[in-house]
């Protein structure tokens, strides 16, 4: 059992370190040179309208810093087998807030709606430039933080789960910094007289729809790059791959052309958001089930020896590594009191799990204390 708790580990990269500060790997150079870029462009573009629609950014930044904590929390949740490092995570969500937006996205398709406006017309060019141009330079530039952090942390992006989760903050990241200038863009509409009014009507808007937007293409998106790269615990797998980047391409393309497919019919309109979000979430749901099985698995053999030594139970066990419908149904067995046990103990399985990996399977003070803690709680039907 403990040979396959180490082997568990080491296959997952669970409780390895990330250090953006590489300053001998050619990636972190580039990470660096692309941020700065795109924080230097927001910082010109703030500057040059804070002044007059100060209360409109204010606005929607604070709005949509608490959707963006929200969404994280959520993000994090998700995260509950191998997790990642919180510096990997912020470093994704940084890239995707701009780098991804101010440097790729902004320049990329800028220039490319200008060539089908030229090429098809203006009409063309408003109905179909953003449908043809942002699937392709926003989810590559999401992707690209992707693949620029599995050579920053290859010993912590092992699986496509990973690129998964990943890919899911730098959305999370593109998501929140699009949103607040969309809603600062808006801002001047009647010459700026109503602009709290005009910002606010965006954001929520934005907030409505958001969901289901770049955190879900992301996901989708740095999954299938993990499996088309391949890793040392991820054999390649490059038509799945393919199709998975392929596939949130084509939904951020559906989402940005419902209004030109329903020729402005309204209702047709509203059943093409309808569809495109349930497809949406049906191929995000079944890319995480997909992804996850691994994860799942190194989650077993590195809590089944706690379940011999009679630390774990096998209904804890099962809960640990299994989806929420296992999770549920240990948590809301027994009255009340042992409800709230069940939670704790739970949480506190999560715990020794995590200093179990960080120690590379061996014995720690830190390991100890995360044992002993679940001791303390007691069993349930013990109460």
């Amino acid at each position: 059992m403990t040979a396959t708790r180490a082997e568990a580990i080491a296959a997952t990269g669970w409780g390895n370190r990330f250090h953006l500060w590489q300053p001998r790997n050619a990636c972190f150079w580039v990470y660096l040179g692309i941020v700065g870029y795109g924080l230097w462009n927001a910082f010109g573009i703030v500057n040059g309208e804070v002044r007059v629609y100060g209360p409109a950014l204010a606005a929607a930044t604070v709005i949509f810093v608490v959707y963006g904590a929200l969404f994280w929390w959520f993000t994090t949740r998700i995260d509950r087998y191998s997790r990642q490092p919180l510096p990997l995570v912020v470093a994704a969500f940084v890239w995707g807030a701009f780098g991804a937006t101010w440097t790729i996205a902004l320049s990329g398709n800028t220039a490319l709606i200008g060539l089908y406006t030229k090429l098809g017309g203006q009409a063309f060019g408003l109905d179909w430039g953003a449908a043809l141009s942002a699937p392709i330079f926003e989810e590559l530039g999401k992707g690209a933080g992707v693949l620029l952090l599995m050579y920053l942390a290859p010993r912590v992006i092992r699986t496509a789960y990973d690129g998964f989760i990943v890919g899911a903050f730098a959305g999370l990241g593109f998501e929140i910094l699009e949103d607040i200038f969309y809603a600062l863009n808006s801002a001047p509409e009647q010459f700026g007289s109503h602009q709290l009014q005009t910002s606010l009507n965006t954001v929520l808007l934005r907030l409505a729809t958001g969901f289901t937007a770049h955190i879900l293409y992301s996901a989708i998106f740095g999954a299938g790059l993990v499996y088309l790269i391949g890793t040392v615990a991820q054999r390649r797998r490059p038509v799945l791959g393919i199709a998975l980047m392929l596939t949130a391409m084509l939904l951020h393309g559906l989402w940005d052309s419902d209004v030109a497919i329903a020729g402005g019919n309204g209702l047709l309109t509203i059943l093409l958001i309808a569809g495109i979000t349930l497809a949406a979430f049906v191929a995000v749901v079944a890319v995480f089930h997909l992804t996850v099985r691994p994860e799942r698995a190194a989650m077993r053999a590195v809590m089944a020896p706690e379940v011999d030594a009679g630390v774990l139970t096998e209904a804890e066990l099962d809960a640990l590594a299994g989806g929420w419908k296992q999770r549920r149904r240990y948590r809301r067995a027994g009255g009340l009191r042992e409800r709230r046990l069940r939670r704790h103990r739970l949480e506190a399985a999560h715990d020794l799990a995590d200093q179990i990996a960080y120690a590379g399977g061996e014995e720690t003070p830190r390991v100890a204390f995360a044992r002993a803690e679940l001791a303390r709680l007691g069993r349930p039907g013990m109460l």
